[in-house]
């Protein structure tokens, strides 16, 4: 079954509130290594610290009132949600795959892009862009050491 990615949560004036209040208590009780959530009921279930990490993560940003989305890094992409966690259009991401820059594979007849090879591509293209960037600052200070002479 492919893992559906569901819209951003993007919080309201209380969950941002509450976020803030739950964050600065959990931060306050980090000397313990056991860590556990509750339910109203009582319910308490163990987490790992991993997961603790991840909650804390998550309402940081929620308390900053930024959205957030968990997405498996095993997640089925469609071509519109690479797209846009890319931030490029549809069409632009087609020919990143038709140029194979980014692996995919064929569900009947739609394309279908791993979450953690569309996250390889983008820190690739990061570093290509930087590397790129130093390139011209280099060439810039080349000439202008030769232009002062």
């Amino acid at each position: 079954m492919a893992t559906m990615l569901r819209q951003p949560v993007l919080p309201s004036e209380t969950e941002i509130s509450q976020a803030q209040s739950s964050l600065k208590l959990l931060k306050q009780d980090r000397a313990d290594t056991h860590f556990a959530i509750g339910s109203p009921s009582g319910l308490k279930v163990p987490l790992s610290e991993a997961a603790f990490d991840l909650l804390l993560n998550v309402l940081t940003e929620m308390s900053r009132g930024n959205a957030v989305l968990v997405v498996p890094i095993n997640a089925e992409l469609t071509t519109q949600e690479a797209a846009d966690l890319l931030n490029v259009s549809r069409p632009y991401l087609i020919r990143l795959l038709d140029q194979e820059k980014i692996p995919f594979h064929m569900v009947g007849r739609h394309r279908r892009i791993l979450f953690k090879d569309l996250m390889q591509y983008r820190q690739q293209s990061k570093r290509a862009k930087f590397k790129a960037m130093q390139e011209l600052t280099e060439m810039d200070e080349d000439q202008g050491v030769a232009l002062a002479e």
